[in-house]
């Protein structure tokens, strides 16, 4: 038996949801004419309290289109340096954007205002201008850590204080307000921009939504045509994440539940040196060797991801089933 926890994007449609995709109703959307993308950009909008969405094929583009919206060169951006942007987006700020960036050394990714506020610059000729900071919740190298809506409340406050712009990659942000018990809506009026990834947890084969006022989200739309995110009767994906948003969100708690039984099948393992708080979706564990370690587990049947010479990473998903969890318990053991 394969199982596969090398990420929660491995995810396959469901049979309804390959249902949803094949009966949508569909237009040019860049032509702003598709009906079910602009079903999922106003109910993506709704559920968090923005004023308009804008439909994207992955995370990584709403995170360069955010950042490009909101900053023009010799501006830098602040986040923690464990965040995706910073690590895993191709150095898209730079080429995008030509913008800095000032990190922060956070608990497992989760910065506060006081090292924000270190990394505050003063306006002199030879510095960059100061002007985004952008949090993930939760925090993937960070171990799915998750911000408390306090936490990204005081952030914003601050942030707004300082005259700077705030915005949220919520790659796993429906996994974070599951382990918080709060809802979507507790986050209006906090960001001036959202990035809402729908192929991850929940499941859908691509997509994620940027969230912002409607005049950001009209100059984001042209920026996403410039970088080549112009789709058509993309309608067919947009069906996946409306079913996705519709069904998938409470099931998220089954995930957190495995992950958490991992937790303790790793502390019983003497190859194991430390396993990282779990608090949503996301194991990471500390090994002597992780390509060796993964290696090894790999020819047991179970697929991780080296995510340093020393950490492996789990994540537990929907397609992770009862019997794939007795079965890692076996190997474990």
């Amino acid at each position: 038996m394969a199982i596969d926890l090398r990420s929660d994007t491995v995810t396959r449609p469901s049979a309804a949801m390959l249902d949803a995709m094949h009966n949508a109703e569909v237009g040019d959307d860049v032509f702003n004419e598709d009906p079910t993308v602009k079903k999922l950009e106003e109910m993506c909008a709704a559920m968090f309290g923005m004023e308009a969405g804008l439909f994207c094929p992955s995370g990584t583009m709403t995170n360069q289109i955010a950042v490009k919206a909101h900053t023009q060169p010799l501006d830098e951006i602040i986040c923690d340096k464990l965040c995706h942007i910073y690590n895993y987006e191709t150095g898209g700020w730079a080429f995008h954007s030509g913008v800095s960036m000032r990190l922060t050394d956070g608990d497992r990714g989760i910065m506060t205002t006081e090292m924000i506020e270190k990394c505050i610059l003063p306006d002199y000729d030879w510095y960059p201008n100061s002007k985004l900071v952008c949090i993930e919740n939760t925090v993937n190298k960070g171990g799915g850590s998750v911000y408390t809506i306090e936490q990204m409340k005081e952030i914003g406050q601050y942030v707004k204080s300082k005259g700077l712009i705030y915005h949220l990659d919520g790659a796993r942000i429906f996994n974070a307000l599951t382990s918080l018990g709060k809802k979507s809506t507790d986050l209006s009026g906090i960001f001036d921009s959202i990035s809402v990834c729908i192929s991850k947890g929940l499941g859908a084969p691509a997509g994620s939504v940027l969230l912002g006022t409607k005049d950001f989200i009209k100059k984001s739309r042209k920026i996403r045509k410039v970088m080549g995110g112009g789709m058509r009767q993309s309608g067919y994906l947009a069906a996946t994440c409306v079913y996705a948003l519709e069904n998938n969100i409470s099931r998220l708690s089954e995930d957190h539940k495995k992950a958490k039984q991992i937790e303790v099948l790793l502390k019983k393992c003497a190859w194991v040196k430390q396993v990282l708080p779990v608090e949503t979706n996301i194991i990471i564990f500390e090994v002597e060797d992780s390509a060796r370690t993964a290696e090894t587990l790999a020819a047991k049947g179970i697929r991780t991801s080296p995510f340093s010479p020393t950490l492996v990473r789990m994540v537990t998903h929907l397609d992770i089933t009862d019997e794939m969890m007795k079965e890692i318990e076996l190997e474990l053991h």
